[in-house]
């Protein structure tokens, strides 16, 4: 009975000093995108990440780019891993498997005569979205080519200004980032041309799109698998999503990710 005692004993000490010995500081590129990454490292998208690798024993620093930028960062050599990745976008590294799911419709003011409940009912309209929507979401690139204007900027709160202001009929990107822009305007103490309270309806006009993350070490990638699928079952990745949403469900309404 000693014995079989002193070998699980042993057996556990030399599981915790690997575990010591295998956790990492791992330097995570993100792009700049609130309420999912905000600037201070923190978001929705953040708090899934930071949580799972924890689990792992890893400790994490989020360096915050513009979006799209972050990859570019990432493919010339800075950092150990890269965040809010489109399968099969060609980076260097170990990819995981899907972790969480942006979703991307359309948001319009409330007061429209005609609301925009199918993508074909933005023919003939003014359409601005995030920069690299064409390419990301499917089909929606030929979509476009029937909008009266059309143009995708890096800037996103840019986007609420222009559909808060008129130029802009309709703005397409994941609701949840509209939302959170359209909080800032309403917070925010410079002096606006247009009311950003005005109420805004946001449709979830395409499927939801999965994003992936990219790590140099395939060790690291293996254990965010492992420890995102464990938060997955325990219900912790579910938990913190609802929260998040939840945050937002005055724009978002019923149909973000039927959360």
């Amino acid at each position: 009975m000693r014995n079989m005692l002193r070998v699980s004993v042993s057996f556990f000490l030399v599981s915790a000093a690997c575990l010591t010995a295998n956790a990492a500081e791992i330097k995570i590129l993100a792009g700049d995108l609130p309420p999912m990454m905000n600037a201070d490292g923190t978001g929705r998208e953040a708090e899934i990440i930071k949580t799972t690798l924890e689990r792992c024993g890893h400790t994490v620093k989020f360096e915050v780019q513009p979006f799209t930028r972050h990859w570019a960062s990432f493919k010339d050599g800075a950092g150990d891993a890269v965040t809010t990745i489109p399968p099969g976008l060609p980076l260097p590294g170990t990819p995981t498997s899907q972790y969480i799911a942006y979703q991307n419709g359309v948001a319009f003011l409330a007061s429209r005569p005609q609301p925009f409940e199918t993508l074909v009912d933005l023919n003939g309209n003014s359409v601005v979205a995030f920069k690299g929507a064409a390419e990301i979401i499917p089909g929606f690139g030929d979509a476009s080519k029937g909008f009266s204007e059309y143009r995708e900027m890096a800037d996103q709160i840019t986007q609420n200004k222009l559909v808060f202001g008129g130029r802009a009929a309709a703005a397409v990107g994941d609701g949840m980032i509209f939302a959170e822009y359209s909080r800032q305007l309403q917070e925010s103490r410079e002096t606006l041309p247009f009311d950003p309270n005005q109420p805004v309806r946001f449709n979830a006009l395409f499927e939801p799109s999965p994003y992936v993350m990219q790590f140099r070490d395939p060790a690291h990638a293996a254990d965010f698998d492992r420890c995102f699928k464990e938060a997955e079952a325990d219900g912790t990745i579910a938990k913190i999503n609802k929260a998040w949403v939840d945050k937002y469900r005055d724009t978002l309404g019923s149909s973000y990710l039927n959360y």
